[in-house]
């Protein structure tokens, strides 16, 4: 079985829906709402199972919310927020990635779950980064 097989049926066994695959460059892009991912992106092409969730663009360019990422990164079990940037914009993601050769389905589990942690965490420092609310003193 390749990798894309066991990946894709590891997030259906863990009931993931898949809303998008292409077969050809081992991308999935999997749907769980009810769990806060939202077409995240699974790229299994290689030997490393890379996971990508995009989580906001960035409105306003503010060092101290990258420094505040930074440090919500030393608690996450898995994974980590980064910052993908382009011309035009930077959007911060979580990332994360697993070796494929073993990949079993308490593995896959727990980095998914690390998403899910991740966001109810930090939600309140995320919202206020992404400009959807102002910090209360």
């Amino acid at each position: 079985m390749s990798y894309f097989e066991n990946v894709k049926e590891l997030v259906l066994a863990l009931e993931y829906d898949i809303v998008h695959e292409e077969v050809e460059t081992g991308i999935l892009i999997i749907n769980k709402e009810s769990r806060g991912i939202c077409e995240m992106i699974l790229d299994c092409e290689d030997d490393v199972l890379v996971m990508e969730q995009i989580i906001f663009p960035v409105k306003k360019d503010n060092p101290e919310h990258y420094k505040q990422l930074l440090q919500m990164n030393r608690f996450l079990v898995h994974g980590a927020f980064v910052l993908t940037s382009s011309e035009d914009f930077n959007i911060i993601a979580f990332r994360d990635t697993l070796q494929l050769e073993n990949l079993d389905q308490n593995e896959l589990e727990a980095s998914l779950n690390a998403l899910t942690f991740a966001l109810v965490e930090n939600m309140d420092d995320l919202l206020i980064i992404s400009g959807q609310t102002e910090k209360i003193a």
